[in-house]
């Protein structure tokens, strides 16, 4: 029985995951409510927040005998905002010391790409290995206001990094497209909510210029085109056109995602392509990576709705499904420098 904890941002979670039976507690506390009003995340109150709620987290926890048969604790290491890793590695080690058990660090984005499989384990988990080895290799693309990568596991079950964002990460510009437009925070699924509604093609956002040979993201110049249109319009019309403004600004998101997958995919032969990060419950974004996974006769895996943003199920689930963790130089390439929605005038995380 494993006992994961992640605090890398703004969630306190805990998990237990049993190998014979998957997931059987999983407990979250989230500060959105928070920092909402802040219109972005404010390091030193997450911190805060997670001194005020870990601990009656692992109260009730405990209060199950939900400690009584761990066998080892793992816990996320980074990458993340390091007051807040720093508190769930402090009650890590105070863990793994009183139950006498070994401690793991987990890379939060190996714990995402590893999510997507949390499923297959679950609907057979005696069959998990044969199942699993039908699935690799495998390419993932991982989507969050932090973190935008491709990566590919191969038979071996270990990760290599293709590409990731030269700028801003996907969610970010959705989120802060969603503040320049006047929406709330987190602003990725209000973006989606009005999208519905509007015409993808009213507007003609850039989608990041490389070479078809760079697999690389860019979302700056979007976020920017979308700041210099707004300046143009008066608030009457940006709230008459929000929808199609939503809508054009999205897709323009979801083409340069989608884009750089469908040239990875043609690179190798990959038996499954995967989606996980916070980004992954945007509904059009799966519809079209799971027609692009089709069209290529790939599975397409999709990190279950409660896996997709911090939580300590993947941090669980990575820690047995892949004992062997990073080496030192896998751990620098996951540890991307994170790009997280700050509250104005706030540092950005060291």
């Amino acid at each position: 029985m494993i006992l994961a904890i992640e605090t890398s941002c703004d969630e306190s979670a805990l998990a237990l995951f049993d190998p014979e039976r998957g997931l059987v507690r999983e407990l979250v506390h989230t500060q959105i409510a928070l920092h909402e009003r802040y219109g972005g995340v404010v390091p030193d109150l997450a911190v805060r927040e997670h001194l005020r709620n870990l601990p009656p987290l692992l109260q009730r926890l405990h209060a199950g005998d939900g400690l009584r048969n761990v066998t080892s604790v793992a816990v996320t290491h980074g990458p993340g905002l390091a007051g807040c890793l720093a508190i769930g590695l402090a009650a890590a080690k105070a863990l793994a010391l009183d139950l006498r058990v070994p401690l793991a660090g987990v890379n939060h984005l190996r714990g995402h790409a590893w999510s997507p499989f949390i499923s297959l384990h679950a609907g057979e988990p005696g069959g998990f290995t044969m199942g699993l080895a039908k699935m690799l290799p495998h390419l993932g693309l991982i989507v969050s206001g932090g973190n935008t990568l491709l990566f590919e596991i191969n038979r071996r079950r270990r990760i290599t990094v293709l590409s990731s964002t030269r700028d801003d990460a996907a969610g970010e510009a959705l989120d802060k497209g969603a503040k320049l437009l006047g929406l709330g925070y987190p602003g990725g699924p209000l973006v989606e909510q009005r999208a519905a509604a509007g015409r993808a093609d009213a507007y003609d956002f850039p989608r990041g210029v490389q070479p078809n040979d760079d697999l690389s993201f860019s979302f700056s110049g979007l976020k920017t085109s979308l700041r210099y249109l707004v300046e143009k319009m008066s608030t009457a019309d940006v709230t008459a056109r929000l929808d199609d403004l939503c809508a054009s600004y999205q897709q323009a998101v979801i083409d340069a995602l989608a884009k750089k997958t469908a040239t990875a995919l043609e690179r190798s032969a990959y038996a499954s392509l995967g989606l996980s990060g916070g980004v992954a419950n945007n509904l059009a974004l799966r519809g079209v990576l799971e027609a692009a996974a089709k069209a290529r006769s790939v599975v397409f895996l999709a990190a279950q709705p409660q896996h997709t943003g911090d939580n300590a199920g993947m941090i669980a689930f990575a820690a047995w499904c892949d004992p062997t963790g990073c080496t030192p130089d896998e751990h620098h390439a996951l540890t991307i420098a994170p790009s997280l929605p700050l509250a104005p005038g706030r540092p950005a995380p060291g």
